[in-house]
């Protein structure tokens, strides 16, 4: 049976297709060989253009999908090219690459099919000479299609909600951390505008001291959340690492040290600002930052600590799973103008693409810190704090002069 050989030389090749190329991961030397090391800037988002990523699907790729959107990618993001660009870099897709198993499993199924299929119901050689069933006694394996279409609907529920519903848990963590920029800003600029009583004779060593704490213990609250909510092989060294470049000895070891350290750093925070000379009313509008910065700490917990219910979830997988690997035996009749039925193959590795990403990007978006440039946040809510406590607070010149002739 020459001819039939060539035919399933090529159904052998088709069903290897799908683990090759865009879907395979990459071999371990060359990872070793590309490999980046890990960096502060790394971290706060994608690297630049010319860098060779070791990691660019999966887990360890998250850290590179930091997004931090300026002028200049807003315009290259609504760029009129940017369907050719997405279509194009479609096989460096890191979320298809992490699909490789799923999309793999259900094309062999639509290549065995078709295999088997052209075993028990006849098929068409290469010459387009048509022959006869091989195994004659076997039946051919096909399902009616009318029951997907019905499930489809509900399917497509499914994936709506749960997609919605991890996107809102990104933007819930992203308006958290929008609250913590803002409020760190607010609570500096009280603390630099307010210190000290009207005619209060003010010592500027001292004033600049003063508020050099509340900026520090102010980053070191960010920058120990920020520490919280992330792996602790991601970041625990750097975090030591900050903590004792910035705040003393003392303190820094004692938030290192500390069982909850965001509460920590929140609390030398509150023990700075009681310390500054001015009315306590004043004082007391700056701690209601400190409150805000409770509750998003508190969201973020939560977040963290509770997915969406599991059954959800793993009801949405299931159903998914089994409509996409029962699917090539719908599509097997439908696709009986193609040679061999072949052209089910390809269209249900597209099919199996495209819906399994968007469970896996809702799957990528339901935990948030770990795509969200936090570190980036805490760099600049640092470098924002400092500037502001450099400003001069009210009446500071005359203030001043006043300290300078009672010396």
């Amino acid at each position: 049976m020459p001819s039939f050989a060539k035919v399933a030389s090529l159904l052998l090749l088709a069903l290897s297709t799908p683990n090759a190329g865009a879907f395979a991961p990459p071999s371990s030397s060359t990872a070793a060989k590309n490999a980046v090391p890990s960096s502060t800037s790394v971290d706060m988002g994608p690297p630049l253009p010319d860098v060779i990523l070791a990691e660019t699907y999966g887990e360890g790729s998250r850290k590179y999908r930091r997004t931090v959107y300026t002028h200049n990618e807003w315009v290259k993001h609504r760029a009129s090219d940017r369907f050719i660009r997405n279509l194009s870099s479609m096989v460096n897709s890191g979320v298809y690459k992490s699909l490789a198993k799923e999309v793999f499993a259900t094309t062999a199924v639509a290549a065995f099919l078709c295999f088997w299929n052209a075993l028990t119901g006849g098929y068409t050689d290469l010459d387009g000479v048509q022959h006869a069933a091989v195994i004659s006694a076997l039946p051919q394996l096909t399902l009616p299609l009318t029951p997907f279409t019905l499930l489809s609907p509900s399917l497509g529920l499914l994936l709506v909600f749960r997609t919605n519903s991890s996107y809102g848990r990104w933007d819930e963590a992203r308006k958290f951390w929008g609250l913590n920029i803002n409020h760190t800003r607010d609570l500096n600029r009280m603390a630099t505008a307010w210190y000290g009583h009207d005619g209060q004779v003010i010592d500027p060593e001292k004033r600049a001291e003063d508020l050099r704490q509340i900026s520090l213990f102010t980053w070191a609250f960010v920058r120990s959340m920020k520490r919280h909510l992330s792996p602790p092989a991601e970041d625990e060294d750097a975090f030591c690492q900050e903590l004792r470049a910035r705040l003393s000895p003392s303190q820094a070891q004692n938030i290192i040290d500390a069982a909850h350290r965001p509460n920590r750093a929140l609390y030398d925070l509150s023990v700075a600002i009681d310390k500054l000379p001015m009315h306590f009313m004043r004082k007391n509008e700056i701690n209601k930052n400190l409150s805000i910065f409770e509750d998003t700490l508190g969201g973020c917990e939560r977040l963290l600590s509770s997915p969406v219910p599991l059954f959800y979830s793993r009801h949405t997988a299931r159903f998914l799973s089994t409509w996409l690997l029962l699917l090539p035996f719908a599509l097997y009749d439908p696709f009986k103008g193609s040679w061999n039925h072949i052209a089910e193959i390809p269209t249900v590795a597209l099919t199996s693409v495209f819906l399994f990403g968007i469970e896996e990007l809702a799957t990528q978006l339901e935990e948030p810190f770990t795509i969200l440039p936090m570190q980036g946040f805490c760099d600049k809510i640092g470098m924002w704090c400092d500037e502001i406590i450099s400003w001069r607070g009210q009446g500071l010149d005359k203030e001043v002069e006043q300290y300078s002739m009672m010396k």
